[in-house]
């Protein structure tokens, strides 16, 4: 049996989508904010905040909230990159850094990998970010490409429901 590296994970993904739909849905706030997030806000570097389908680029920052989570859960963070067609990479707070990377392939199929590396790799790093977060992103990316495909959005927004995987 081999050894687990608890400093990253990689999960990957079929999407019926273009993939320049896929890629949309990860970099401006509208996208974000229909699969994925409550709130998905990028600063700019001069300090001005990007608009609902304007794309986030290299060095914006983030400010994002979760359903099912109060604000002060508050989520910062900085993009390290975003080349505009298949791309992104974030750092995901004390989590380490998150990377997707998209291929088109035939039928009209969007491979997306999802990888988190950089993850510290102590104890409680171990199951909060390497399982937490592993455990979480198999939810979201499960929802983006329901949405991708379908428009039905799988999230859980009543924050009397808490404690559950769809939020």
């Amino acid at each position: 049996m081999s050894q687990i590296d608890w400093s990253k994970f990689s999960q990957k993904i079929y999407i019926s989508a273009p993939i320049e739909k896929v890629y949309a849905a990860w970099t401006t706030r509208a996208g974000l904010e229909s699969w994925f997030l409550r709130k998905a806000e990028f600063t700019m570097p001069d300090g001005m905040v990007r608009a609902d389908n304007s794309p986030v680029q290299k060095d914006d920052t983030y400010a994002w909230l979760w359903h099912g989570h109060p604000d002060t859960t508050t989520e910062y963070g900085v993009v390290n990159e975003a080349n505009g067609k298949d791309r992104f990479q974030f750092v995901f707070g004390k989590a380490g850094v998150v990377t997707v990377s998209l291929k088109q392939v035939e039928n009209n199929l969007t491979e997306m990998i999802l990888t988190q590396d950089n993850i510290p790799t102590d104890e409680q790093s171990k199951y909060d970010y390497h399982v937490g977060c592993s455990t979480g992103w198999s939810f979201y990316e499960g929802n983006i490409k329901s949405v991708l495909e379908g428009g039905l959005d799988l999230r859980n927004k009543d924050p009397k429901l808490t404690n559950v995987i769809n939020s």
